[in-house]
């Protein structure tokens, strides 16, 4: 997007600068053929023939026109040859050469008017040449020939040129920028929806990786054996109950990432709900709970995907030691006897997309993003006598 913006920018500006430049090149040129027009025209119309049928040039020294003129000359017809170089300024060595001047003469006694020719001085510089005829009587016996040179007018020109090259470069350039931005900001939406999308996929991958697998083992274990058939079946359906409310969970989850779903707190005991939780759990024989009656709004399904994950990465992590879960007024501490986390990574681990050692996977993460949703904190600390404590702390709960 970048870079079509900055192409879209630099074309439109090609197109301007030629258009810029094809101008300018025509506005030059017609100044200079107006000013030499101009000034022959003039000096034309001041001399004259006398009476005698000579030509009179009297005039011309005191003209302002022709003191102005960069190059200047007088040409008069002559009976036995070519037009004859009457006054020249500066020198005659400034001038076309003879057969230049005779076919601009050819070219005024043609046209009968001011005529315009660029060709070479003696010198090979080129000028921009105005003819005016001086009329005797019906004939043309005269001509006035301006030169200007377009050196000085080209020299700007080009400088024009130059300066266009280097505003279309930097005005690129801060497009290019420009570009940059705005469509880092018109993909950011939708990279941030995308990025919401995988972590969501995760951390379903996460929550139901665990049940699913106990689900298959239960179905195995029972379609071996017929006595044991009633018994798995009635796992089964806890477990399915159980993939229920965890995909309930998930997309509630969802839907409030997404903000198209606001999270919906409701008065609930939160001992209770930590104790069916830890119920459901496929091996709760090692976790022991310890709790008080607590009343706190909150999420039900985000608060179980909660502490589920709390107490399964107390199981995982724990090196197979005895989980101790503890519900306060102040939230739920679940802490094991397993080596513990370094002080270094007990903020990190709360973090999505989190690898290495104290890599976590989804879990923590989630348990960080409901207490925050809650108004609350996740905090990983050292255990009294080692391993790890890990708290969901939660705010207390408004009278009403």
């Amino acid at each position: 997007m970048t870079l079509l913006f900055a192409a879209t920018t630099a074309l439109c500006l090609l197109v301007l600068a030629t258009i810029a430049v094809r101008t300018d090149s025509h506005s030059r040129t017609n100044d200079l053929d107006n000013a030499v027009s101009h000034r022959a025209d003039g000096l034309a119309r001041t001399l004259f023939y006398d009476a005698q049928g000579t030509l009179r040039l009297d005039s011309l020294p005191e003209d302002e026109l022709a003191r102005s003129a960069e190059m200047l000359a007088i040409l008069q017809a002559s009976p036995s040859s070519g037009p004859q170089i009457r006054s020249a300024y500066p020198s005659p060595a400034a001038l076309p050469a003879q057969g230049a001047l005779r076919e601009i003469w050819q070219e005024v006694q043609h046209d009968q008017e001011t005529v315009l020719v660029t060709t070479a001085a003696a010198d090979g510089s080129e000028y921009r040449w105005a003819a005016a005829p001086v009329w005797d009587e019906d004939s043309i016996g005269a001509t006035v020939l301006v030169g200007a040179d377009p050196a000085l007018s080209q020299a700007a020109h080009q400088r024009l040129i130059e300066w266009l090259a280097l505003g279309c470069a930097a005005l690129v350039l801060a497009a290019a920028a420009a570009g940059h931005l705005l469509s880092g900001r018109a993909m950011r939406p939708a990279l941030q929806g995308l990025e919401q999308q995988e972590q969501f996929l995760a951390e379903a991958a996460h929550e139901l990786r665990t049940p699913l697998a106990t689900l298959r083992l239960v179905v195995e274990h029972g379609s071996g054996s017929p006595e044991r058939a009633p018994a798995a079946l009635d796992e089964a359906l806890g477990l399915v109950d159980r993939l229920g409310r965890l995909v309930t969970g998930l997309l509630a989850r969802a839907r409030v990432e997404a903000g198209t779903q606001a999270a919906e707190l409701t008065p609930l005991r939160l001992d209770q709900l930590v104790r069916q939780t830890i119920r459901e759990l496929p091996d709760p024989a090692g976790v022991t709970v310890t709790s008080e009656p607590v009343i706190v709004d909150g999420d039900p399904e985000l608060l179980a995907q909660a502490v589920r994950n709390l107490v399964e990465n107390a199981l995982r992590h724990g090196g197979g030691t005895a989980v101790d879960v503890t519900v306060t007024a102040t939230g739920i501490e679940v802490s094991d006897h397993g080596p513990g986390v370094p002080p270094q990574d007990r903020v990190r681990i709360f973090e999505r997309r989190v690898t290495g050692a104290a890599s976590t996977g989804t879990g923590l993460a989630i348990v960080a993003w409901v207490a925050e949703l809650h108004g609350g904190t996740a905090r990983m600390s050292q255990a009294p006598g080692g391993g790890a404590l890990a708290q969901l702390l939660l705010p207390a709960r408004t009278s009403g």
